[in-house]
Order: structure tokens, then C-alpha cells, then sequence
């Protein structure tokens, strides 16, 4: 049964994701974006303009006291996730948060907490699990028709130069909670465990090759997850050719993704094994395509809110890639040592932040 009733949604934080934030709801029927709250009166009401929202404030709590959304659109960098969660869910708003959605599983779990005390929903946007293609293969790894998942290779090549980290909160633990891993990496991240499912054990080291940052600029690490697939990570902040790549090889096939920011039918192949190229045909991807995106992944979540149902695949377990990045930060802490969701969930340290040390292998 489709609700007829019609969202109303309010944003905090204007920076340049807050667009594709106000272009989804624009795009969506059954929502409206009423109000926008930013640090800066005059940016709230610049991007209140822009998309013809009726409220701007400089201040959330006096946005939501006046405003009484359904729905928090979250925007702002990490740090602050917890805080204005929790704020939201008072409020009795829903909360849809974008990665990382916190600088720690600790703030996390508090958010969890929050969601679950006021009977809200939690959402957090990690856009490339969208898409038909991600979905048609994730359907083929769950039914089996690829036979078993053996070994998995996740790569994130990005370049961010030296004006990117002379941002001030740019590069330190402190402010900006992680460096390529958590900041960059986690997005691909994300993808393959939506694709593989839970984790088992992880192992990781830190890397400072060339950039002026506290942080790591490249990171390396092996994911073991529960159904027994062996993963390669490495995530960059320093590759000029920028690639996101993901190739996962199964008893019949090897399945490939590669894009840089957003993927369609076109960045996805599926090679049948030798033996199996009968079955390629039964593997095609759907005729209609759409994009991954946020307009899709906002979509399914309202959809979701409005009639009362669970959040969709392409929302749900907000902790499992932040687990995984938290894995690969306390493994480097502890001189490569395997983490398990176990040791993990009991770290001393690295539930509360992740910082680490890093190997600096600077000229």
C-alpha cells in the first residue's frame, strides 16, 4: 500500500554533495525540501535560492524546532554527524547521513542508539551500491548463479594534489577522523561488501608516500569475508590516472566494475569462465539501465519511510564498511596483526578514533 503522504525534508551543510542532495528531492514526488541550515546565514540562503527552499537558518536546532521535518538531510563533514543525528531523532526526524557517517564506531553506535530509542531510521548515503548493474550481480552472487566468490581485488586510485591537503582540517586525526581510507577508499569499500557480504578478518598497513599529511595517502589490506573470499585493497590519494575498480572472480566467472565516481551497465563485464559461456546469456544485464547515484538511493529510502518498510539493501548496515575501515586502521596499529569483528568490537582504542601509525616512505 503507497502512502500519500509527502516528506518533508530539511538539510544541513551546503557543500557541493548538499546539490546532489536537493536535485534527488527535487527529482522525488512524495518529498519536499522545506528548510536548509548552514554555519554561514549567507551560504544557507544562497543555496535556498538556488533550489527555491522556503527557510534558510544558521543554526539546526532552531531549524528544527521551527521546521519539524520528517527527514534530516545530513551534508556536513563527519565530525559533527553524531551530534546532529541525535538532534534530528529528538526532533523525531528520520536522519539520511552521508560517509563516512561518523568519525568513529563509538559516535556511530551512539547514532544506532539514537535511531532505535526515538523508532527512527538511519540511513547512510553510500551512492554506489546503487544502480542496476550493481544490483543485477549482486542477485547473481546471492542466488548462486555464479557458483562460489573465491578472491576479490578492490582498487581506488584517486588524486588529491597538495592544495587539497593544505585545507586545514584536511590530512590530521584529529579533524578530519582518517586520511584516503576512510575518506576515499571507503566508497569501493562499501561496494564490495555489498557485494560479499560480512567480513571475518582484516589485515592492513598505512602508508605516507608524497604528501604533506598526518593521515595516510595510500593504504594496503586483505579482507577475509564470511563466506570465504580473499580480498586485496589498496586505496590511494596519489595516482594520476584515476580509477575505482573492483574485479571479484568466481567458480565461472570473473566480474569486473570500473569507473571513477559513478557507474553504469557500460563500466560492469561479466567473462565467463572456460566451460561456462552457455550460461553468459543468463548473466545479460537488464534492457533498462539507470545510473548509481543518489537520486535512486533517496529514492528508495523515502520510498521505504513513506509506506513503513525497511530500509532498502542500498541503505542498510550503516557500520559494516566503517568496520572494515576501523579494521584496517587497528591492524596498522598493531603492526599488521588480523582483526576480527570480535577483537574489534573489544578494541581499546580503535572504536573511539582511528588513528594509527603510518610508514613514511617520503623522499
Amino acid at each position: 500500500m503507497t502512502s500519500e503522504k509527502t516528506l518533508r525534508a530539511a538539510l544541513v551543510g551546503t557543500g557541493s554533495v548538499a546539490n546532489s542532495h536537493a536535485r534527488a528531492v527535487a527529482a522525488y514526488p512524495r518529498a519536499e525540501l522545506i528548510a536548509v541550515a548552514d554555519l554561514s546565514l549567507e551560504k544557507a540562503r544562497e543555496f535556498a535560492g538556488r533550489y527555491d527552499i522556503a527557510a534558510a537558518y544558521s543554526d539546526l536546532d532552531e531549524m528544527l524546532a521551527a521546521e519539524h521535518p520528517d527527514v534530516v538531510l545530513i551534508c556536513t563533514p563527519p565530525g559533527p554527524h553524531r551530534v546532529q543525528s541525535l538532534a534530528a531523532f529528538a526532533a523525531g526526524a528520520h536522519v539520511i547521513v552521508e560517509k563516512p557517517p561518523a568519525p568513529s564506531l563509538d559516535e556511530l553506535d551512539d547514532m544506532r542508539a539514537g535511531a532505535l530509542s526515538a523508532d527512527r531510521q538511519l540511513a547512510v548515503v553510500f551512492q554506489q551500491r546503487t544502480g542496476t548493474a550493481a544490483a543485477h550481480v549482486r542477485g547473481l552472487l546471492q542466488s548462486g548463479a555464479l557458483g562460489r566468490p573465491l578472491v576479490a581485488v578492490c582498487q581506488t586510485l584517486w588524486f588529491r594534489d597538495a592544495d587539497y591537503f593544505a585545507v586545514p582540517w584536511r590530512g590530521k586525526w584529529e579533524t578530519e577522523g582518517g586520511g584516503t581510507t576512510l575518506g576515499h577508499g571507503i566508497h569501493q569499500i562499501d561496494l564490495l561488501a555489498h557485494l560479499l557480504g560480512d567480513w571475518s578478518s582484516v589485515q592492513g598497513r598505512l602508508w605516507r608516500l608524497d604528501r604533506e599529511t598526518e593521515t595516510e595517502d595510500v593504504s594496503t589490506a586483505t579482507i577475509v569475508f564470511e563466506q570465504g573470499v580473499v580480498a586485496q585493497l589498496i586505496t590511494s590519494a596519489v595516482s594520476p590516472r584515476e580509477t575505482s575498480s573492483i574485479r571479484i572472480d568466481t567458480q565461472k566467472a570473473t566480474i569486473t566494475v570500473d569507473h571513477v565516481y559513478g557507474h553504469g551497465h557500460e563500466n560492469w563485464r561479466i567473462t565467463p569462465a572456460p566451460g561456462f559461456e552457455a550460461e553468459a546469456d543468463s548473466w545479460a544485464f537488464p534492457d533498462v539501465e539507470e545510473r548509481s547515484d543518489h537520486g535512486p538511493l533517496l529514492r528508495d529510502v523515502f520510498d521505504a519511510l513513506l509506506d513503513g518498510e525497511p530500509l532498502p539493501a542500498t541503505a542498510d548496515a550503516p557500520a559494516r564498511s566503517l568496520e572494515i575501515v576501523a579494521g584496517i586502521y587497528a591492524s596498522a596499529a598493531s603492526d599488521g596483526a588480523v582483526i576480527t569483528p570480535e577483537a574489534l568490537a573489544a578494541h581499546p582504542t580503535h572504536r573511539a578514533g582511528f588513528a594509527s601509525p603510518v610508514t613514511d616512505l617520503r623522499r
